[in-house]
């Protein structure tokens, strides 16, 4: 039997559990796609190859399992970049697959010969990457592939091969075929100072336990111990973006209030977290810089990354978890008071006042950006509790990410450290599929963010995808506009340049393209309007009109130079809006 090198990539893929690909045809590379057509794995075409990747990286990030990205010579690799930089600072594992020109037209002039460039770049940009000279190594090159983009440090791989090669048969039977060619598995950590950890721990009057990322992609078995753990010592934790949901609903307070704790904590265990921005790079005030850390991560080079490795452990954070949780209940009681629990709660109130006071701002018109977000947040919390939700935008992802609740593994995805806006509908995508189509997917996004990708509506609409976008649309670039108010008003002063956009009815576009829209201006119309959207069994657009001098403490800090207003300065602000 013939198969060409398109056949043996299907075949590999297959074979590693590939349930599908998000590619734009080219002719390059059509016989992967055919080949993937008769393996059984499904190709979404999507509008632009960077939406491809935003969606394998989203079904990445929520299912833990790799991504798949099929695009076309040169131009398709260069349209991926931003993608790829983004699943890079997050950490998935996302397979990028290219051809080439042909082997003998390299540096000839030929139409799209870049010579090697485009596989350079992507190796810059990539934890791994390789060049395919021979058909009969494909499936050894993908199984590869497969190792480097999960292992210690997962993140995106890039396969390119050379269209002569990619059309080259041979015969099936002459190709090895990889066997047992990767693990499962994930590191346990050392028991001498998994034993030191759970004495810390035990002997801790005030632990916070942060939740990274990364857990994702080591997160076999680990649900339960940390659930196990949390409840043994009325733990407060703290999970970041991807990791919310993957170790415990957060209808559970402990499972909310660990961030506004972390500033008094005298232990802080961090499971496969990067001290990085999002954690203040490990400092006050948002952290106890003076507190014991407990490091514990697959990547030794992120242990004792901006804060001491007091107790560093190389593991996966599933398996950890178990090892932590074993060792803690043989060595404490279990903790039936809420002392440490309530102050917690109390610690991350205050921490969070700025953000909850706005989500009860107020009447005015157009509606406040928050009461927005409150009211989708609300719906999905009570209403909505397993839909998945992609986010997406500047203040609107803030707002947001802020007024949801986790329950379940991967149900929200958004930007990693990457801080990347135009992500929501390729997420959304990648969601869907994550998620397994079982219910609408719900996109929060601002209208700058919307505006990337409006063709992936069209995506949506083709592959029946049904994915509810409520679009904050404040008119502008707001989270950049609102912040330069303050830091650069008499710039501002002199009129607004780059920073306004004008009102726009994103809902037709979806109407166009097949699907359900509605424009809102009324908060009490939003819910409904969500409602009616779902019942359409359509791709939808519910677009509001929100205020436009209202940013979120973040954009706040961001316009101060990294500190809060007082009172009476955020106060006067309101007071001028536009006027500054």
């Amino acid at each position: 039997m013939q198969v060409n090198g398109g056949g043996l990539f299907a075949k590999q893929l297959k074979a590693e559990g590939v349930e599908q690909i998000y590619t734009i045809c080219g002719g390059q590379i059509m016989p992967v796609i055919y080949g993937c057509r008769a393996e059984g794995i499904r190709v979404i075409d999507v509008r632009h190859e960077n939406a491809g990747v935003y969606a394998a990286d989203a079904y990445a990030r929520a299912t833990g399992k790799p991504g798949v990205v099929l695009v076309t010579v040169t131009p398709g690799v260069m349209q991926t970049m931003q993608g790829v930089f983004e699943a890079r600072g997050a950490g998935s594992p996302l397979l990028v697959i290219s051809a080439s020109v042909a082997v003998d037209e390299f540096d000839s002039g030929a139409e799209q010969d870049m010579g090697f460039d485009t596989y350079t770049i992507l190796k810059s940009n990539t934890v791994w990457a390789a060049k395919i000279f021979e058909v009969e190594r494909v499936p050894d090159y993908v199984a590869k592939a497969f190792r480097h983009m999960l292992g210690a440090a997962p993140g995106p791989v890039y396969l390119e091969v050379p269209v002569n090669v990619m059309k080259t048969t041979t015969e099936l039977d002459a190709v090895k075929f990889p066997r047992n060619a990767r693990v499962n598995t994930q590191a346990f950590g050392d028991p001498a100072l998994i034993d030191r950890a759970a004495e810390t721990l035990a002997n801790a009057k005030q632990p916070v336990l942060v939740i990274g990322d990364a857990a994702g992609f080591t997160r076999e078995g680990g649900r339960e111990a940390i659930e196990e753990l949390v409840d043994w010592l009325n733990l407060p934790v703290y999970a970041t973006t991807m990791a919310r949901g993957l170790f415990g609903d957060e209808d559970d307070l402990r499972f909310r209030v660990g961030e506004g704790a972390l500033s008094e904590a005298d232990v802080i265990v961090t499971l496969s977290a990067a001290m990085n921005f999002r954690l203040n790079n490990g400092k006050p005030p948002m952290i106890n810089d003076q507190a014991t850390f407990i490091q514990i991560h697959p990547d030794i080079r992120m242990i004792g990354f901006n804060c001491p490795a007091d107790i560093g452990i190389v593991a996966g954070a599933g398996a950890a978890a178990r090892q932590l949780a074993a060792a803690v209940k043989s060595k404490a009681a279990k903790r039936e008071d809420r002392v440490w629990l309530d102050k917690a709660a109390a610690l991350h109130a205050a921490y969070r006042v700025d953000w909850d006071e706005s989500y009860q701002f107020e009447d005015i018109t157009p509606m406040h950006p928050a009461r927005l977000a409150a009211a989708v947040g609300d719906f999905l919390n009570e209403e909505a509790k397993d839909w998945p939700i992609a986010v997406d935008g500047g203040d609107s992802y803030e707002w947001i990410m802020r007024a949801t609740r986790a329950h379940k593994p991967g149900q929200i995805v958004g930007y990693a450290a990457n801080g990347t806006i135009g992500t929501g509908q390729g997420f959304a995508i990648g969601q869907w599929f994550a998620h397994g189509g079982k219910t609408p997917v719900l996109e929060f996004t601002g209208d700058g963010s919307i505006g990337f990708y409006l063709g992936e509506f069209d995506t949506m609409a083709r592959h029946g995808i049904q994915v509810i976008c409520v679009v904050s649309n404040d008119a502008q670039w707001g989270m950049v506009k609102l912040a330069e108010t303050m830091r650069n008003a008499d710039e501002v002063k002199k009129g607004y340049i780059a920073l306004a956009l004008a009102e726009r009815r994103y809902e037709k576009i979806a109407e166009a393209l097949g699907g359900y829209g509605e424009y809102v201006e009324d908060i009490d119309e939003v819910v409904p309007a969500i409602k009616r959207a779902a019942a359409s069994g359509k791709t939808a657009i519910i677009n509001v009109k929100v205020d436009s001098n209202h940013p979120c403490p973040f954009t706040i800090m961001y316009g101060c130079g990294g500190r809060p207003l007082t009172k009476e300065e955020l106060a006067a602000y309101y007071a001028d809006g536009d006027d500054v």
